[in-house]
């Protein structure tokens, strides 16, 4: 009869069995990548600053030069003021010419109140 044949382990044994996880690398650490994060936000921060210290210089020149200005404006609305007036004295001369006493530019009804 045969003898027997059983399913046995090698002689010295099996290897031993690697559980350990082997994942392939998948990108930088936390570490990298706040470290990056922290660099652009500073840069950001950095880069917004300027831009705000910017922005108030020319806020700045802008409202001086509108301070400047205004004398500039003022003169040059009453010249145009002056200029319509006289223009519309010019008309109503014009206008009134046949009209016995008639003085112009005064106002028709300020002998009494409305």
């Amino acid at each position: 009869a045969h003898a027997l044949r059983r399913d046995m382990p090698p002689v010295g044994g099996f290897e031993p069995i690697r559980y350990q996880r082997y994942l392939p690398f998948k990108g930088p650490s936390g570490a990298v990548i706040f470290g990056v994060a922290f660099l652009i936000s500073g840069f950001g921060i950095y880069y917004a600053g300027m831009s705000n210290r910017e922005k108030r210089e020319l806020l700045r020149e802008k409202t001086w030069a509108r301070i400047h200005l205004v004398p500039l404006l003022m003169a040059e609305g009453d010249r145009d003021l002056f200029r319509r007036q006289h223009a519309a004295n010019e008309k109503e001369k014009e206008i009134m010419k046949d009209v016995k006493g008639w003085q112009v530019s005064r106002i028709a009804f300020a002998s009494h109140f409305l």
